[in-house]
This record gives C-alpha cells, structure tokens and sequence, in this order.
C-alpha cells in the first residue's frame, strides 16, 4: 500500500443508541477512530458486477488494516457520510481493509 494515495483523513464513526424519557430509541454517531485512507468511486464495470450483490453500493475505500470496523458504522468526510456496507480485509494479511460504501445524499 503506497501512502502518498492515503490522502483523504476519514472519521470512521459507530452508532450508540439511547433511549430518552418518551421511550424513543435516538441513534447518535461517535467516532471509533480517524484513519488515512483513499476514496475511490467504482468504474463502470465494478459497478454493474458489485449492482447484482447490492445495489447500494456506489464506491470503495482503501485504509489501513484496523480490527473492529463493522457494517453498522459509517465513514465522515467532510461534509459527505458513507455507509459501509462491506468490509473486506484485503488478501487476508491485516495490512490494509476495503470498505465498500454508498454515499448518503
């Protein structure tokens, strides 16, 4: 993994749920941790073949290898929020994770 294309600094951020005085369960966001990481949007092709798996998804990104991340958290950067929808550990050596997202608009 080439660290000059880790140039995006990313909130990776989990859901705590609370329950208020109505009963209401409120999900707020905390961050898990603040990592390096390259955005990519999918091409044409990967995003037709990753459409038949789940429509949702619309881009990939690449970080660092971190234990934890899961599928209910969501990545912050800037002003734009992803969700993860997958986490992949690349070739299955804990030096780098892909997380496929879809951008909430």
């Amino acid at each position: 993994m080439e660290a000059g294309a880790l140039r995006h600094k990313v909130i990776i951020e989990q859901p705590v749920e609370t329950v208020n005085s109505l009963s209401e369960v409120i999900t707020s966001w905390t961050t898990f941790t603040t990592v390096w990481a390259e955005i990519l949007p999918l091409s044409g092709k990967e995003y037709w073949s990753s459409k038949q798996v789940n429509s949702e998804v619309t881009g990939k990104i690449r970080i660092r290898y971190k234990s934890g991340i899961t599928p209910k958290m969501r990545v912050k950067y800037g002003t734009r929020i992803f969700n993860i929808e997958a986490v992949m550990n690349y070739l299955e050596r804990n030096i780098e994770s892909i997380l496929l997202v879809s951008e909430v608009l």
